[in-house]
């Protein structure tokens, strides 16, 4: 079974990335499609960039640097559950990008975006410019949650009916997607561990 990397992307005391986090990994593994792993980058806590050797070399010396690639280097499928902070992305989620690249290769990712009125989008639409820059597939179908506070109830977070739907598509496209970027995915595995 392909594995599917959930990366929660918000850090901020009091975040509503964690329930709506929670949602969508508790669905994921209902949807029966994927094996589901989980990374929140509050607990991950990489400081800013601080490996000396360029990441295509892979010739990492810290530890968290090792973990993290061990653990992206696993997934075959992304997804990205992201708030919006002035029209883009966090700086971690950023931050953690860049740490990597062999291991992003050839992985569809999926966007979970949520915020105010826009829903997370225009962070979204940042993001495709970053993911497409380390050869991943950010694909059309995603999950945007405008007003999220309003779906947040006693810490959980309780989706409409649209949200469910998309839910549900995005995760059908993601599993076509990384069963056809699955021989790229194989021939980058082989080569970087030759």
């Amino acid at each position: 079974m392909p594995t599917l990397l959930v990366v929660i992307a918000s850090t901020r005391p009091g975040r509503v990335g964690l329930p709506v986090g929670q949602w969508f990994i508790q669905f994921a593994q209902q949807h029966g499609t994927f094996s589901v792993n989980t990374a929140d980058l509050l607990k991950l806590d990489l400081p800013l960039m601080n490996e000396p050797n360029h990441p295509r070399f892979r010739n990492y010396t810290l530890s968290h640097t090792k973990e993290w690639s061990r653990v992206v280097d696993a997934a075959d499928a992304v997804v990205f559950v992201m708030p919006e902070y002035n029209y883009s992305m966090t700086a971690p989620l950023k931050n953690a990008l860049d740490y990597l690249y062999v291991e992003w290769q050839y992985k569809p990712v999926g966007l979970l975006s949520y915020g105010g009125i826009s829903g997370g989008l225009r962070a979204a639409q940042m993001l495709k410019q970053v993911v497409t820059t380390l050869k991943m597939m950010p694909i059309p179908e995603g999950i945007s949650i405008p007003f999220v506070r309003e779906f947040i109830k006693d810490g959980v977070f309780q989706p409409n009916e649209l949200m469910v739907q998309s839910a549900q598509m995005m995760l059908d496209e993601l599993a076509r997607w990384e069963e056809a970027l699955r021989p790229l995915r194989y021939a980058v595995r082989q080569n970087s561990t030759t």
